[in-house]
């Protein structure tokens, strides 16, 4: 058995045992992946996937407890990669970060400015997704920490920690009847139409929930993923919007629009930092923690990657 065939299973799983499309992932052909996993099962003696004919249809039982060992394997040859970059090239390298919009465009570019001010020699590739596109960059080791609000510790196969905290605000056009409210209350917001974020990304349940508990059906003109594009159609008229505060914190652009704290109505809501589970870090990785909130220290990052705890009270 070699990396090869490893590497074949996992992405054919990955891409929903379509080998044609694992194949394209993999530049080779989709006849050697095929052959790669037969020789595997004939090694191992078990079929790790059930077929239809030639097609792949599920995971075997059996497959299940490959797949696991097969991702133990290949974390470990990630983690000598990482091992081998970081002694022989102590100040430099790449890092990729997972994260979405809002903490890419407002909550970044501070902490990124730093590190490369500090290792120059280090690259940064930022990986934008909703949350849970966030996660699976992780675990799939197409970056090595992430930043998202939503669906990061639901997974049992990352190491997740409190990074910063922060409230949605109201944003409406500066002569807006709102603009003179200084605390909203629910009533007034579901009189008027709404621009939301997408029930996926950046604390929308807390706001779908506290409409629910007060039996009021606002309406929603539009949702969007981006900070900016709600803000964009505010300023159209199209309704009243409610965002992240860190989109509207220090940002001159924004004059024409007036906001408003809605904490009292929805809560705070904690964005958090992740790793996948037992990845070995660069020492400029651990820097870049740092830079992100003080409280994640080098010994509580690796602290928590040890399995000693991952939460601490922001």
């Amino acid at each position: 058995m070699n990396l090869h065939q490893f590497r074949f299973v996992q992405e054919a799983v990955r891409r929903n045992l379509n080998l044609t499309e694992a194949a394209k992932a993999l530049h080779t052909s989709q006849p050697g992946i095929s052959k790669a996993i037969l020789e595997l099962e004939e090694e191992l003696g078990i079929d790790i996937f059930a077929r239809y004919g030639k097609r792949l249809k599920r995971v075997t039982e059996p497959g299940e407890q490959v797949l696991r060992s097969i991702e133990i394997v290949m974390r470990e040859v990630a983690n000598l990669k990482r091992i081998g970059e970081e002694f022989s090239k102590q100040d430099a390298g790449t890092l990729s970060i997972a994260t979405t919009h809002t903490q890419a465009r407002y909550f970044l570019p501070g902490p990124v400015a730093q590190l490369r001010k500090r290792y120059p020699k280090v690259q940064v590739v930022l990986h934008q997704g909703v949350p849970e596109q966030v996660a699976r960059m992780l675990l799939d080791d197409v970056a090595e920490i992430g930043l998202a609000t939503e669906a990061l510790s639901a997974h049992k196969d990352l190491i997740t920690l409190p990074c910063h905290e922060w409230q949605h605000v109201l944003v409406v056009p500066a002569g807006h009847p709102l603009a003179a409210v200084e605390r909203p209350t629910l009533e007034q917001l579901a009189a008027h139409t709404l621009v939301l974020y997408h029930p996926t990304v950046t604390g929308r349940t807390r706001i779908d929930q506290a409409f629910e508990r007060a039996r009021l059906e606002p309406v929603v003109a539009l949702e969007a993923i981006d900070s900016d594009v709600i803000k964009t159609y505010v300023r159209l008229g199209l309704g009243v919007g409610i965002v992240t505060e860190l989109a509207m914190k220090s940002e001159p652009a924004d004059a024409d629009l007036a906001w408003r704290p809605l904490g009292h109505l929805f809560g705070t809501n904690v964005t958090r930092v992740a790793f996948k589970r037992g990845a070995y870090l660069r020492q400029f990785v651990y820097a870049f923690t740092e830079l992100l909130s003080p409280r994640l220290s080098a010994t509580l990052v690796a602290r928590a990657l040890a399995g000693q705890g991952s939460d601490y009270q922001l």
